[in-house]
């Protein structure tokens, strides 16, 4: 993308965004990539890094652990693998172990399922494999710590073995030596110590004639002096050759496994680089966390329409502050190309413009922005911009000068994949002249087709908005009662700049307004406060709406809520239909095992009975019994539900139940220990002493 003018990312603060991003980043190669992010201007570029950044904000929102530990520098080691007779230390080589293990995490995470999920992210292991054989050559060599093992050649096995022997019996002779020395008192408090990797005794500076050795050094006091006994000369001796020739072996084979790896500097290399890869990606999807940075929808074509749009940079300073951020809505598409934004000063009209700006360039440079998924971004071949004082000391221009030629480079290079933004089209000159001529330059803009957004306080340019195609009008909402900026964009309507509002609100004389308004053209100031009105009573109307929308919305809640309860409701009464149910087959359960135990003992009796007539009888009584007594029950079930048993006495008008047969009637007449009773439409006589008088059970207001 080409930028005019140079400081245009500086300008829009891209630089501060690339900062917080870096701060993620855990490696140099993340943060190198970082810092020289590329503004795409292809489609598959930008497509590649914006799923590849989304599919790794997914993970990390999901909790999923990514495994891409490895952080350290090897560019120095990666580059000695690739010189013939080079050599590794143990420590190097540890590091392409870890970069080694951490590449078969990586490849063992992408299996069949993950790559089908992450097909972007899979792209980045997509030209390269595992090969486990690094490992191994390593390991043959090496141990955990680096240090090489002794069975990495039989030389070096040897050589270990000697100086093994060697340094046991010079720790032997030299400790008889030791407790020899001490027993004359020839030795001072720390009895000995190590000069140039040999053993020696330190001995009291007036006893030192009286042992035979190697005087290597005194005390800084001169009091102890540091003799090699020449008992141990020839032990130490040969220890140091030995060392020697261990040193040597050991080069040795370190240059011989790193011939060998040399062959793998290439993969190793491509090893490295994917796991930068991943954290760069990896570090701008948690920056994306920070600011609620979201996958738009793309297209291949010069579009901008945002949704929910926020600037990342106040949007995070607000966040710290624990303060709103006001969200911004517009379209600039092949119909609105245009936007001319007015309105009071400090009401927001630069941060709108900037936030534009800001987010293309994210955009088009692989980062998910703090938009609405429903957004749709596409893709500008270069960006102009003019914000704020552009005087040039070194060219002897003034501001309008300045804004003069920028408006020249503007008119002359613009085209329909042109974003720009001019802040304060027109300033600086006399208000006449200089709205003239902002007019001339937003018709050219429109002609080349180019898109952008335009802040003004001209009345000259907020109508020529409704006049020439692709030109159209948004005003910073105002709070004129409490004097308070908005912050929020209103398309599709011009804004007044309040000037006599402000002036009369803060007590201003009415004297000097009102002298104020006489030296302002009539239908200027006539045009301003019609403005004025309309943006106060659109601002009316937008509240009534709001509050309209939440009563529908809470209207819309309690029919859900209603919904809930009716379908709880008929829920309960279907349980309770089921647990009916269940009781009655519970009921008829019991009785039928009852029944069948008694009959299983009338069978094992008329097997055993010589008389089958009687056990016959026997079986035909328990039969008619039985379901006698279940019939009887089940009506005394009935009647429980129905009515409560009491203890009056047995009066005309009564509801009483019979004890034998269970039914319910109303008493007629009593007749000495008797009761006529009334049961449907037949009348029965029953004794007195039969009878239970009971009464309705209350119904149960289940609602």
């Amino acid at each position: 993308m080409k930028f005019f003018p140079e400081n245009t990312l500086q300008q829009l603060e891209f630089d501060k965004i690339k900062d917080l991003i870096i701060a993620h980043a855990r490696n140099d190669y993340a943060k190198n990539r970082i810092q020289q992010l590329r503004i795409h201007t292809k489609k598959d570029f930008i497509e590649q890094d914006l799923f590849q950044t989304n599919e790794f904000k997914i993970i990390l929102d999901s909790g999923v652990y990514f495994p891409n530990d490895f952080n350290h520098n090897i560019n120095k080691e990666l580059k000695l693998l690739s010189i013939p007779g080079a050599m590794l230390t143990g420590e190097q080589f540890l590091w392409i172990r870890k970069l080694s293990d951490n590449t078969a995490q990586i490849f063992r995470w992408f299996d069949v399922e993950r790559r089908e999920q992450n097909p972007y992210l899979s792209k980045i292991i997509a030209g390269s494999y595992f090969e486990k054989q690094i490992r191994l050559m390593i390991d043959e060599v090496l141990d955990e710590i680096g240090m090489v093992k002794d069975n990495a050649s039989q030389e070096l096995a040897s050589i270990r073995m000697n100086l093994y022997r060697k340094r046991n019996e010079l720790r032997r002779v030299f400790d008889r030596i030791v407790s020899k020395m001490n027993k004359l008192g020839y030795l001072a408090d720390i009895e000995e110590s190590f000069m140039n990797g040999r053993r020696v005794l330190a001995v009291f500076a007036e006893q030192k004639r009286m042992i035979k050795g190697i005087l290597h050094s005194e005390s800084d006091s001169r009091r102890t002096s540091f003799i090699e006994p020449e008992e141990t000369t020839g032990l130490n001796n040969d220890i140091f050759s030995l060392e020697n020739e261990e040193a040597k072996e050991i080069n040795r084979i370190l240059r011989k496994l790193t011939e060998h790896l040399s062959a793998y500097a290439p993969l190793l290399s491509s090893y490295f680089q994917i796991a930068g890869e991943f954290e760069f990606v990896r570090a701008k999807a948690k920056f994306a966390q920070d600011i609620g940075g979201q996958l738009p929808l793309i297209q291949d074509k010069a579009i901008s329409k945002l949704f929910l749009a926020y600037h990342p940079l106040l949007f995070l300073y607000n966040k710290r502050l624990e303060k709103p951020t006001i969200p911004v809505n517009l379209t600039l598409d092949e119909t609105h190309r245009i936007l001319v934004i007015s309105g009071p000063n400090a009401g927001g009209k630069t941060v709108t413009l900037k936030t534009v700006g800001l987010l293309q360039i994210m955009f088009q440079s692989g980062l998910l922005v703090p938009v609405s998924p429903d957004s749709e971004m596409g893709i500008f071949k270069q960006m102009m911009i003019h914000i704020g004082d552009t005087q040039s000391i070194e060219f002897e221009l003034s501001t309008y000068s300045a804004h003069l030629t920028h408006m020249k480079h503007f008119m002359e290079n613009a085209n329909g994949k042109t974003m720009f933004f001019i802040d304060e089209l027109g300033s600086g000159s006399d208000p006449n002249l200089g709205g003239a001529f902002a007019e001339v330059i937003m018709e050219e803009l429109a002609k080349k087709h180019a898109m952008g957004i335009v802040t003004t306080h001209y009345l000259n340019l907020k109508v020529m908005a409704n006049k020439v195609a692709g030109v159209f009008n948004g005003a910073m909402q105002f709070d004129e009662k409490n004097l308070l900026p908005m912050y929020q964009l209103k398309v599709g309507s011009p804004g007044s700049s309040y000037t006599f509002s402000i002036a009369e609100r803060i007590g201003l004389s009415k004297n000097l307004i009102e002298k104020a308004r006489k030296l302002v053209n009539e239908n200027h100031f006539q045009l301003d406060k019609l403005l004025n009105s309309t943006e106060q009573d659109m601002q009316a109307i937008e509240k009534e709406k709001k509050q309209l929308q939440q009563l529908l919305s809470e209207n819309e809640k309690l029919k859900k809520e209603m919904e809930v309860l009716i379908k709880k409701e008929k829920h309960q009464q279907e349980v309770e239909k089921l647990k009916l149910s269940n009781k009655i087959a519970e009921d008829k359960l019991i009785y039928l095992k009852d029944m069948e135990r008694k009959l299983k003992a009338l069978i094992i009796e008329w097997r055993k009975s010589e008389n089958k007539d009687s056990v016959i009888k026997m079986i035909h009584t328990t039969l008619t019994g039985q379901k006698e007594k279940y019939q009887a029950e089940k009506q005394q079930k009935k009647i429980n539900e129905k009515f409560l048993e009491t203890d009056a006495q047995v009066k005309v008008g009564h509801k009483v139940k019979m004890k034998q047969n269970k039914q319910v009637g109303i008493v007629k007449e009593i007749r000495g220990k008797k009761a006529l009773l009334q049961v449907g439409v037949v009348q029965i006589l029953v004794a007195i002493s039969d009878l239970i008088v009971v009464m309705d059970k209350p119904v149960v207001n289940e609602s």
